[in-house]
C-alpha cells in the first residue's frame, strides 16, 4: 500500500504477505503478480468492528475492520489502514506501551502476525499448533509476553516470546470457550482467563529457561451472592456411619463412577457453568462474569450478569462480594428521583426499565482514582472501592450500550465503545461530558454507488437503513441518514443528484443528495408488497429498474420532474437471478438483461427487453389497463443458454459474459442465430476463462464496457479485460469467513471501484496506480461524453429535486406500524370481488387509503372502478334479473316443504350455479376425506396403544386380575395378577435350588458326623433338650422372620438369616424369597377361584328362584321389584375389552353394503311376522281357550265363572228354575273364591321361603368372602415381611458395590498421585542438578566481577597515584537507574510493575545508553591521556556489564530455587494425600469386613412381648446377637457353680456362727454406746434436717436426687394431668351449675310469682293475726329461740380455741420427737 492522502503505507511489509485463500490455494508470489497487484491500491476503508479496541499510543486508537486494521487519530480523526493479506482478520491485541499490535489471520493453520506502530512494519510471525482459529489474543503489561487461545478442537492457551518468537508454554483446556483474556500488569506471571461461568488464575512458573502453566480456578458465589465454603466431597472430613444404612459414601460411590468421573463428581469445573453429573438438589449456579480488570494490588474487579461486583484476590484466589455503601438520606432521596425519572424515560421509549443501583457491567477500567465500569445502560459510573464498600456516581451517559471501556497508555484519555458503533472519548481528569470520536454504524453495509458526476462523492447504505455520504478523496463521513427501516438495495441516479433506497417492505425512498451535508428524502412509492431485491438505473438516468421476487419488475421515471412515475411493469415466469442495463444512445433505447433460473434444465435462460424514451412521454401505449407492459412493445427476446448462470452482463455487440455455477469459469456468448446447437433456442458458449475464485459470484461491467469485475465469496476482486479477458488487476478485499463481497461498482469515470463485504462490515474504496494511456484516454472521454449528455439534464432535475418538500412520514398509517410478517402475503389477484345481496354494490377488497396501497392494488382499484361505471346499466339488469329468479326460487322452495316425502327435492336441486355447487361438494369431500384420514390415523394409534397395553397389562399375565365383591356389604376382595415366568427365571430358581439341596445335604452329613463325636449325653439333657426343639419349632417363625410357611409358602429351602455372608448366597436368597411370594400369591389366587365360582353358582341359584318368584309376582298381579344381583365390570375384567352396542350411544354409520343388507334384513322380519299373523290354527286357540290346550292350577286366579244370562233382568221376574240356578252360581264363585285365596296366601308363603333362602345364602356367601378378605390382609402382612427381607438384601448389595466402587477409585486416585509424585520427584531431581550447575556459574560470574575489580590497580599502575584515586572513584561511580517515561507517569496505575529476568537485556541497553554520558570527555580528569581514559571506559562498562550480568543470574538463581520450593511443596502435598488414601482404604476394608459380619435379621414378635421398665429405648449399638443354647448352657454351669459355692458357704457359716455372733453382740453394744454418745453430741451442736440425713446415708445421692427429681416431673405431670382433669370436671361441673342456675332462675321467677300470692295471703292473715291479739305470745317465743342461739354460738368459739390448742401441742410434741430421735 502507498499513502494516499492521510493514508499510512504498509510499504515492503505488505509484499512480505504471501495471500493464502481458504481451499489450501496460494496467490501468485510478488514477481508473477506484478502485473496484477500492481494495478489497484487501497484508498480507504470505513466500517466498524465493536469486538476489539485498542491504544496503539496516547493518540490514536486501532480497531479490525474485516480484511484491515484501521488507525484512527484521536485529535486530527485521520485514518490509517493496515491490510491482512492472508484474510479476515481473527483475534487482535494492541500494546500501547510498546507500540506494537497482534493479530491473526483465519485461515487453516492460521499465524500471528506482530507490527510497529507507526511504521507498520512486521516484526514476527508466530506459528503455533492452532488449525482453525484463535479466539483470544494478550500482551503482558510490560515484558515481551503474549499470551493466546486457540479455538476448536484444541481450545489451548500459549504464552509466547514475542521477540524471540519462542513458545514459552501451553495448557490444553478441551471443550472450553473463552470471553477474555488478560496479564496482570504488576506481575506478567499471572493470568486471568475467564469463560462465561468461571474464572481461572494462571500462574507462569519459571524454571530458568523452562517456564510451566499452573491453574488456579476461582470458587465463584452463586447466583444470590452467596459464597459457600469449598467440600472435599471426595475424601469426606469425617465418616458419619449409620447402623442401618451403613457408612456414609461419596456421591461419586452412590454414582457408581470410577475414575477420573468420579474426581470431578460434585465438583465445580473450571471452565463449564455447570456441575458433572451433579443431582439436582445440589445444583446452585454461580455468578456469570461480564467484565474484569486488575489492580495495582494484583487483585481483580469483576463484574456479573447477577449486578454484583466481586474483588478475586490472585494469590489466594478467594472472592469477596463488594457491597454499595448506604447513602444519606438526601442522596438516597435524589437517587430515587433519577431513577425514577430514567425509569419513565425508559418506559416512554419502550424499553425495559433498568436498576441503576445494580447495575449489570460489561465495560471495566482501572486508575489511580478508582474504578471506571458501564454496561448496557449506556453510563459510565466511578467506583470508589475502599475495603468491601463501594460508593458509586455517574460520570457520563451516552443513551446507548457501553461494551469496553480503554485507558490510554498515560491514563490521561479514556475510550467508551458502544454496540450501535459510536465511540466517545471521556477525560476523567476534566469531569466533562463525553465527546463522541467516531459515529460508524454497526449494521453491515449494503451497497455503495458513486454520486455524480461520480468523481467526488459517494454513498452507501446499510441493512438497518443507514445512508452514508463520503468524500471519495480521504474516505471522510460527510453526513448520515437513518431511514430506521431494512433496506434491501441502493442506486445512484445518473442524470440528477438522488438515490433511491429499496425496503423489505416493497418501497422505494428517494432522497435528495443536492446538498452531501443534508440529505433528504423528497418521496416514497409503494410499489407492492414484494420486497425489492435491487435497482438499476441506466447510463442516461431517465429509467430506474426495480427488481422484486416473484419475478416482478417494475419500470420507474427516475427523473424528480417526473415525481418518479410508475411506467409499468413486468412478471416473469420463472425466479430472476440478476438483472444488467444497457443504454444505446444511438437508437435512443435502454435494454434490461434479465438471467431466469429455469428450474426443470440445468441451463440459464436470458430476457431481453427494450425500452424507449416514449414510453415516459406517451405511457398508455406500452401498458395495460392495471400497468403491465405489453410484450409487443417492449420486444421482449428470450434465450436459452447451455451452462447454468449465476450472474449475466451484456455487451452493446451481443457479447454476453456470464458467471458458471457449475464449475469455476466465466462463459462468453454471442447472441446471433449461428451459435446455436440443434434446438435452436439453446446457445453455445465461445469461450471459457478459467476463474481463479471459488463459490457463487457476480459480474459487474465498467461504465464504459472496457473491464468486466468478478467478485465471488473467497473475497478476491478480479478486473478482465471484456475482449481478451486478460487480467488487468487482482485484489484480496475481503474473505470467504466474512461472507464474500456483497457488492461493487465502478465510478463513471473509472478512476474509482466501491466493494463491500457482506458480513465484515467493511466498505473498501480502490484506485487504479497503474494503467496504460490508452485506457485511461478511453475512460475519460467516454466519462467526458457521458457528462455531456447529462449535465443538461442534471442541472434541471437537481433544481426540481433541491424544490421538492421533504417528505414526512405519517406516524398514523397502518402500513408503518404494522410487522414486516404482515407484508409476506401472496400475490394479489384482481378477481378478488364480492358482492352483497341487499344492494348489489362490488366492494374492492383493497379499502385501505391510497397512501397506504401499492400502487399494483391502486391500478387495481381503478381498473375495478372503471368497469363498474362502464357495466352499470348491465349491472342493474342483471340484479333485477337476479331478484326474479330469487323470488321465484322461493316460491318453489316453498312449496317444496307443502308436498309430500316421497316427493321432496333436495336442497341441492335448488342451487342454479351447478359449477359452484360441484365446486363446494368437492371441497366438502376433500375436507371429509382429510378429517376421516385423520380420525383413521388417530384410531390406528389408539388401536396400536391399546394393543400395547393389553400385550403388557393383560396377554402378559397368565393370571388376570379381577375382583370379587359381597352381595350386601361394601367388601371387595382382590386376587393378584400374575405374569408367567420366563425360562430365564425359572432356569435360575432350578438352580438355586439344585445348590441349596446340595449345601443341605453336606450340612447333614457334617452334622451326622458331631453327633457320633459327642454320644454321651444325660437323659435329663435329652428331655431338656427335647423341650428347647419343641420351643424352637415354635419360635421357628420368629427366627424366619414371616409367617409364610403358613400360607403356601416353603421356609425350608430358605438360607438361615445368620449365613447370608457372601454375595452369591444373597443373590441366591433374593431369587427363593421372590419364588415364596409367588407361591403363596398362587396359593390365595387358588382360594380366590373357588370362591369366585361360589359366587357364580349363589347367582345362577338365585337366578332360578328369582325366576319361580317373577312367576308368582305375575299370578298374584303385584308389581314389586325382584333384586337380581349380577357380576360387575371389576369380577369380569375381560368385559372392558369388548363394546356391546349398548354401549354406543352414537348412531353407527354404515356404508352402501351395509345399510342394503339392513334393509333386507328388516324386509325378512316383516315378512315374517306378516306370516305369523296369518295363522289360523293359532287364532282359533286363542279365541276357544286362550291360547291353550288345557287348563292349569296356576291360571285358578285367571279363572271366573260367567254369570247366568237372566242377571240383568229384575230379581221379582225370576222364575224358580232361574232362583235355582242363580243359588248354584253364588255357591260356584263363593267356593272359587275360597279357591282362589287359599292359592293366593300358597304363593305367598312360597315367595317368602324363596326370599329367605335367597337372603341366607347370600349373606352366607358374603361372610366367605370377608373371611378371604381378612385372609388376605393377613397374607399382604406375610409379602411385605418377605419383601422387607428382599429390600434389606438388595440394599446390602448396593452397599456392597457402592464399597467396591469406591474401593477401586480409590486405587485409581492412588495410582494417578504415585505418578504425579514420580513425575515431582524427577522434577526436583533435575532441578536440584540444573541448580547445582548454575550456582557454579553464579559463583564463578561473582570472581570474575571481583577479579575486574582488583584487577583494576594492576591494570592501571602506570597512572600516577593523584590520578589513580580519581580514576577508581570513576569507577565505582554508577548512573542513576533510568525509568522509562510510563513509569514516571504519575497517572499510571502500574508503574511500578515487577520486571522479570528476562528483562536483563533490555534493562543493560538503559544502562549503557546513561553509561554514554559518564563516559564523554567532560568527566575525563585532567592530566589523563585520552587514551588511557578510552581505556578506562571500556573497563568500566565491562564492570557494569559483570555487575548486571551477576544480578540477573542473582535472580534467576532465587526464581529456580523457588520453583524447586513449590515443587518440593507439592511433593509433600502428594505425600500427604496418598497417606490420606492409605488410610480410607484401611477404613474402607474394615468396613467391608464390618458389613459382611454385622447383618440385618429380621424378627417377628408378638405385641406384649417386648416390655420395658421405662420409656426409654436402650441403646444396642454394642449389643451382639448369639444363640439362645450358648446362653443357656453358660448359665447351666453358673448355677452348678452357685450351688456349689452355697453349699460350702452355708458349712462356713454354721462353723463360725457363734463366733461370730459373740463379737457382734460385743461390737453391738460398744458402737452402740458410741452411737448414743454421738448422737447426743450431735442433737446438742448440730440440727440434722432430713436432706443432710439422706445426703450422708444415701450411698448415691445424686441418682436419688435424680430419681425423686424424675418422681416428683412424674407426679407433678400425673397432678397436671388431675388438675386439667380436674379443671374439665369443674367446667362440666360450671355447665351443670349454669343449667342448674337457668333452672332454678326459672323456679325463681315461678316462685316469685307465687310469693306474690303468698304476700296477698300474708297480709291476709296478719291482719286476722292482729285481729286475734296474739303478738306477746310471739314475742315470748322469739326471746327463747334468740337465747338458743347464743348459746350455740358461745360453745362453737370453745371448741374452735380447743382446736387451735390442741394443734399447736401436737405441732411441738413433733418437734421435741425429731430433736430428741432425729434418726426416726
Amino acid at each position: 500500500m502507498e499513502a494516499a492522502g492521510e493514508v499510512w503505507s504498509a510499504g515492503p511489509a505488505s509484499e512480505e504477505l504471501r495471500a493464502e485463500v481458504p481451499g489450501g490455494r496460494l496467490c501468485p508470489s510478488a514477481d508473477e503478480a506484478a502485473l496484477e497487484v500492481s494495478c489497484s491500491f487501497l484508498s480507504w476503508v470505513q466500517g466498524f468492528s465493536n469486538k476489539n479496541f485498542g491504544f496503539i499510543n496516547n493518540q490514536t486508537v486501532c480497531y479490525p475492520c474485516g480484511n484491515y486494521i484501521l488507525f484512527l487519530d484521536i485529535e486530527t480523526k485521520k485514518t490509517t489502514v493496515l491490510q491482512c493479506q492472508t484474510g479476515q482478520v481473527g483475534a487482535f491485541a494492541v500494546n500501547g506501551n510498546s507500540q506494537v499490535l497482534a493479530f491473526s489471520d483465519r485461515k487453516l493453520n492460521p499465524i500471528i502476525y506482530i507490527y510497529t506502530f507507526p511504521e507498520l512494519s512486521k516484526l514476527t510471525e508466530l506459528k503455533g499448533n492452532a488449525q482453525l482459529d484463535y479466539t483470544l489474543l494478550a500482551f503482558s503489561f510490560a515484558g515481551p509476553y503474549l499470551a493466546s487461545y486457540s479455538s476448536i478442537p484444541e481450545f489451548v492457551l500459549s504464552v509466547w516470546n514475542w521477540q524471540e518468537n519462542i513458545l514459552l508454554c501451553s495448557e490444553s483446556q478441551p471443550g472450553v470457550t473463552a470471553t477474555s483474556l488478560s496479564f496482570n500488569p504488576m506481575n506478567w506471571q499471572q493470568l486471568c482467563f475467564v469463560n462465561e461461568s468461571s474464572v481461572t488464575i494462571w500462574h507462569i512458573e519459571r524454571n530458568n529457561d523452562e517456564h510451566h502453566l499452573k491453574r488456579n480456578p476461582v470458587k465463584l458465589p452463586d447466583g444470590q451472592g452467596s459464597i459457600s465454603p469449598h467440600k472435599d466431597l471426595f475424601f469426606p472430613v469425617s465418616h458419619s456411619e449409620d447402623p442401618y444404612h451403613g457408612p456414609d459414601l461419596p456421591v461419586s460411590a452412590i454414582a457408581g463412577l470410577v475414575g477420573d468421573e468420579a474426581e470431578t463428581f460434585m465438583v465445580v469445573t473450571d471452565f463449564f457453568s455447570f456441575f458433572l453429573f451433579q443431582p439436582r438438589n445440589y445444583i446452585k449456579p454461580s455468578v456469570h462474569p461480564t467484565a474484569h480488570c486488575w489492580t495495582a494490588a494484583s487483585e481483580i474487579y469483576m463484574g456479573c450478569k447477577e449486578g454484583y461486583v466481586l474483588a478475586i484476590d490472585a494469590e489466594t484466589c478467594s472472592v469477596s462480594v463488594l457491597q454499595q455503601k448506604p447513602l444519606p438520606e438526601y442522596m438516597r432521596k435524589i437517587s430515587d428521583v433519577v431513577s425514577y425519572v430514567r425509569r419513565e424515560v425508559q418506559k416512554k421509549k419502550g424499553s425495559k426499565p433498568k436498576d441503576l443501583q445494580k447495575p449489570v457491567l460489561f465495560a471495566m477500567a482501572f486508575c489511580n482514582e478508582g474504578l471506571y465500569a458501564a454496561g448496557s445502560e449506556g453510563i459510565l459510573f466511578f467506583y470508589h472501592i475502599k475495603d468491601l464498600q463501594y460508593e458509586m456516581k455517574i460520570c457520563a451517559d451516552i443513551l446507548q450500550p457501553i461494551s469496553s471501556l480503554i485507558f490510554s497508555p498515560n491514563y490521561t484519555v479514556l475510550l467508551l465503545v458502544t454496540d450501535q458503533g459510536t465511540v466517545y472519548t471521556y477525560k476523567p481528569a476534566h469531569s466533562g461530558e463525553a465527546v463522541k470520536l467516531l459515529d460508524a454504524c454497526s449494521s453491515y453495509f449494503l451497497a455503495a454507488d458513486f454520486l455524480t458526476p461520480g468523481n467526488t462523492y459517494c454513498v452507501s447504505v446499510t441493512i438497518s437503513g443507514e445512508v452514508q455520504v463520503w468524500f471519495l478523496e480521504d474516505g471522510t463521513c460527510l453526513s448520515k441518514l437513518n431511514l430506521d427501516i431494512e433496506a434491501t438495495a441502493m442506486a445512484c441516479c445518473p442524470s440528477s443528484n438522488s438515490v433511491a433506497v429499496g425496503t423489505k417492505r416493497g418501497q422505494i425512498y428517494f432522497l435528495d443528495v443536492t446538498k452531501v451535508e443534508a440529505p433528504r428524502v423528497v418521496h416514497r412509492i409503494f410499489l407492492s408488497k414484494f420486497p425489492v431485491l435491487s435497482l438499476h438505473y441506466d447510463q442516461s438516468g431517465q429509467f430506474l429498474i426495480a427488481r422484486a421476487t416473484e419475478g416482478h419488475i417494475f419500470i420507474l421515471d427516475a427523473r424528480p420532474s417526473k415525481l418518479f412515475q410508475v411506467l409499468g411493469y413486468v412478471v416473469l415466469a420463472d425466479d430472476v437471478l440478476d438483472l444488467s442495463v444497457v443504454s444505446d444512445f444511438k437508437n435512443d433505447l435502454v435494454e434490461v438483461v434479465i438471467l431466469l433460473n429455469v428450474a426443470e434444465v440445468q441451463r440459464a435462460r436470458l430476457e431481453i427487453f427494450c425500452l424507449s424514451s416514449a414510453l415516459a412521454t406517451d405511457n398508455d401505449k406500452y401498458v395495460n389497463e392495471q400497468g403491465m407492459l405489453n410484450a409487443s412493445a417492449i420486444k421482449k427476446e428470450q434465450y436459452d443458454l447451455d451452462y447454468p448462470l449465476s450472474s449475466a452482463v451484456r455487451l452493446k455487440d451481443n457479447i454476453v459474459y456470464g458467471y458458471c455455477t457449475c464449475a469455476p469459469f466465466i462463459c462468453k456468448y454471442h447472441l446471433s442465430e449461428e451459435n446455436m446447437l440443434e434446438d435452436p433456442s439453446v446457445f453455445l458458449s465461445e469461450k471459457r476463462t478459467p476463474s481463479n475464485q471459488f463459490g457463487s459470484g457476480f459480474l459487474c461491467l465498467s461504465p464504459n464496457s472496457r473491464w468486466l469485475a468478478s467478485a465471488a465469496k473467497d473475497g478476491v476482486l478480479f478486473i478482465y479485460h471484456t475482449f481478451t479477458m486478460d487480467i488487468l488487476a487482482q485484489k484480496h478485499c475481503h474473505s470467504y469467513e466474512g461472507g464474500g463481497i456483497r457488492s461493487m461498482v465502478f465510478s463513471l469515470d473509472g478512476k474509482f471501484i466501491l466493494v463491500n463485504g457482506k458480513n465484515d462490515g467493511a466498505l473498501v474504496c480502490l484506485k487504479w496506480k497503474k494503467l496504460k494511456k490508452m485506457e485511461i484516454k478511453e475512460a475519460a472521454f467516454h466519462w467526458q461524453s457521458l457528462l455531456a449528455i447529462l449535465n443538461k439534464s442534471t442541472s434541471n432535475e437537481n433544481i426540481v429535486l433541491k424544490s421538492m418538500a421533504e417528505w414526512q412520514f405519517d406516524p398514523e398509517s397502518t402500513l408503518e406500524s404494522l410487522p414486516e410478517e404482515k407484508f409476506k402475503e401472496v400475490p394479489l389477484k384482481s378477481s378478488n370481488v364480492e358482492v352483497t345481496e341487499e344492494d348489489g354494490n362490488v366492494t374492492s377488497l383493497y379499502s385501505a387509503s391510497t397512501n397506504d396501497m401499492t400502487w399494483i392494488g391502486q391500478k387495481i382499484k381503478k381498473v375495478i372502478r372503471e368497469e363498474t361505471q362502464r357495466f352499470a346499466n348491465q349491472k342493474k339488469e342483471l340484479q333485477m334479473g337476479i331478484k326474479k329468479l330469487r323470488k321465484t326460487i322461493q316460491k318453489m322452495m316453498h312449496e317444496n316443504e307443502q308436498v309430500p316425502d316421497i316427493e321432496k327435492l333436495e336442497q341441492q336441486e335448488f342451487n342454479l350455479d351447478i359449477e359452484e355447487q360441484e365446486r363446494a361438494q368437492a371441497k366438502a369431500e376433500r375436507e371429509v376425506a382429510r378429517v376421516r384420514k385423520e380420525i383413521e390415523m388417530e384410531n390406528l394409534a389408539n388401536c396400536y396403544l391399546q394393543d400395547v397395553i393389553k400385550h403388557e397389562c393383560w396377554d402378559a399375565m397368565c393370571v388376570k386380575g379381577r375382583a370379587v365383591k359381597c352381595f350386601h356389604m361394601a367388601c371387595e376382595v382382590r386376587n393378584y395378577p400374575l405374569k408367567e415366568r420366563s425360562e430365564e427365571e425359572l432356569e435360575t430358581l432350578e438352580k438355586v435350588l439344585r445348590l441349596k439341596k446340595i449345601e443341605t445335604a453336606d450340612l447333614k452329613v457334617q452334622k451326622k458326623n458331631l453327633e457320633i463325636e459327642s454320644e454321651t449325653v444325660l437323659s435329663k439333657e435329652e428331655g431338656e433338650k427335647a423341650e428347647e426343639v419343641m420351643a424352637d419349632d415354635s419360635a421357628s417363625y420368629c427366627l424366619i422372620g414371616s409367617l409364610s410357611s403358613q400360607y403356601g409358602g416353603d421356609t425350608s429351602i430358605l438360607y438361615h438369616q445368620w449365613d447370608l455372608q457372601t454375595r452369591e448366597q444373597k443373590v441366591n436368597q433374593i431369587v427363593l424369597l421372590k419364588d415364596i411370594i409367588y407361591k403363596v400369591k398362587t396359593a390365595f389366587n387358588k382360594e380366590f377361584d373357588i370362591v369366585a365360582r361360589q359366587k357364580e353358582q349363589e347367582i345362577a341359584r338365585v337366578k332360578e328362584r328369582n325366576l319361580r318368584i317373577r312367576e308368582i309376582l305375575a299370578q298374584l298381579d303385584l308389581q314389586v321389584e325382584v333384586w337380581e344381583p349380577a357380576l360387575t365390570d371389576d369380577e369380569i375384567p375381560e368385559r372392558a375389552l369388548t363394546v356391546q352396542d349398548s354401549e354406543i350411544k352414537v348412531e353407527k354409520y354404515l356404508n352402501q353394503q351395509e345399510r342394503e343388507k339392513a334393509e333386507m334384513l328388516v324386509k325378512l322380519e316383516m315378512e315374517r311376522r306378516l306370516a305369523t299373523m296369518d295363522n289360523e290354527r293359532l287364532r282359533a286357540l286363542n279365541d276357544m281357550m286362550g291360547g291353550v290346550l288345557e287348563v292349569k292350577k296356576e291360571d285358578i286366579l285367571k279363572m271366573d265363572i260367567p254369570p247366568p244370562p237372566f242377571i240383568s233382568k229384575p230379581e221379582h221376574v225370576w222364575n224358580d228354575e232361574e232362583k235355582k240356578i242363580f243359588r248354584e252360581h253364588e255357591k260356584k264363585v263363593k267356593e272359587l273364591n275360597e279357591e282362589k285365596e287359599k292359592y293366593r296366601r300358597a304363593l305367598e308363603n312360597e315367595m317368602k321361603k324363596l326370599e329367605t333362602s335367597i337372603q341366607e345364602t347370600t349373606q352366607n356367601f358374603d361372610e366367605t368372602v370377608c373371611k378371604l378378605s381378612e385372609r388376605k390382609v393377613k397374607l399382604e402382612m406375610v409379602i411385605y415381611q418377605e419383601e422387607l427381607k428382599i429390600v434389606n438384601l438388595v440394599y446390602a448389595l448396593l452397599l456392597n458395590e457402592e464399597l467396591d466402587t469406591r474401593e477401586a477409585g480409590l486405587h485409581n486416585f492412588l495410582m494417578k498421585k504415585e505418578k504425579e509424585k514420580v513425575k515431582t520427584a524427577r522434577t526436583i531431581q533435575t532441578t536440584k542438578n540444573k541448580i547445582e550447575a548454575y550456582i557454579d556459574t553464579y559463583e564463578n560470574a561473582i570472581a570474575e566481577e571481583k577479579n575486574l575489580e582488583c584487577g583494576f590497580t594492576k591494570e592501571f599502575a602506570d597512572v600516577p597515584a593523584n590520578l589513580l584515586d580519581e580514576l577508581f572513584q570513576l569507577y565505582k561511580h554508577r548512573p542513576k537507574t533510568p525509568m522509562t517515561e510510563m513509569l514516571l507517569d504519575t497517572a499510571n496505575p502500574y508503574g511500578d510493575c515487577s520486571g522479570s529476568a528476562e528483562d536483563y537485556k533490555d534493562a543493560l541497553a538503559l544502562l549503557m545508553k546513561a553509561m554514554d554520558e559518564l563516559d564523554s570527555p567532560e568527566h575525563m580528569p585532567k592530566g589523563l591521556d585520552p587514551s588511557i581514559w578510552e581505556h578506562f571506559c571500556l573497563a568500566r562498562r565491562n564492570k557494569v556489564e559483570s555487575e548486571e550480568l551477576v544480578k540477573w543470574k542473582a535472580l534467576t538463581l532465587a526464581e529456580m530455587q523457588a520453583f524447586l520450593q513449590r515443587r518440593m511443596d507439592d511433593n509433600e502435598k502428594i505425600k500427604s494425600e496418598i497417606e490420606d488414601i492409605f488410610q480410607e482404604l484401611t477404613w474402607l476394608q474394615e468396613e467391608m469386613m464390618k458389613l459382611q459380619l454385622n447383618l440385618t435379621v429380621q424378627f417377628l414378635l408378638k405385641q406384649g412381648q417386648v416390655e420395658l421398665e421405662s420409656t426409654e429405648i436402650p441403646d444396642y449399638t454394642d449389643a451382639i446377637l448369639i444363640n439362645k443354647s450358648v446362653i443357656e448352657e453358660l448359665n447351666c454351669s453358673i448355677m452348678a457353680q452357685g450351688e456349689k459355692k452355697i453349699a460350702s458357704m452355708v458349712e462356713c457359716k454354721d462353723f463360725s456362727k457363734g463366733i461370730f455372733q459373740l463379737e457382734w453382740e460385743h461390737k453391738k453394744m460398744r458402737m452402740q454406746i458410741e452411737d448414743l454418745k454421738q448422737k447426743a453430741r450431735d442433737i446438742v451442736t448440730l440440727p440434722i434436717s432430713k436432706d443432710r440425713q439422706l445426703f450422708l446415708t444415701v450411698l448415691n445421692y445424686d441418682n436419688r436426687i435424680a430419681h425423686h427429681i424424675s418422681v416428683m416431673e412424674q407426679t407433678l405431670g400425673i397432678m397436671d394431668k388431675l388438675h386439667k382433669k380436674n379443671v374439665k370436671n369443674r367446667q362440666k361441673r360450671i355447665k351443670e351449675l349454669e343449667k342448674c342456675i337457668s333452672l332454678k332462675k326459672q323456679t325463681n321467677y315461678e316462685l316469685s310469682l307465687e310469693l306474690k300470692e303468698m304476700l296477698v295471703s300474708v297480709s291476709e292473715r296478719r291482719h286476722i293475726f292482729e285481729a286475734a291479739d296474739t303478738q306477746h305470745v310471739s314475742e315470748k317465743i322469739a326471746k327463747q329461740r334468740y337465747g338458743e342461739i347464743l348459746k350455740q354460738k358461745h360453745l362453737r368459739g370453745l371448741v374452735k380455741e380447743q382446736e387451735e390448742q390442741f394443734e399447736i401441742l401436737q405441732a411441738e410434741v413433733e418437734r421435741l420427737r425429731s430433736r430428741t430421735f432425729p434418726i426416726l
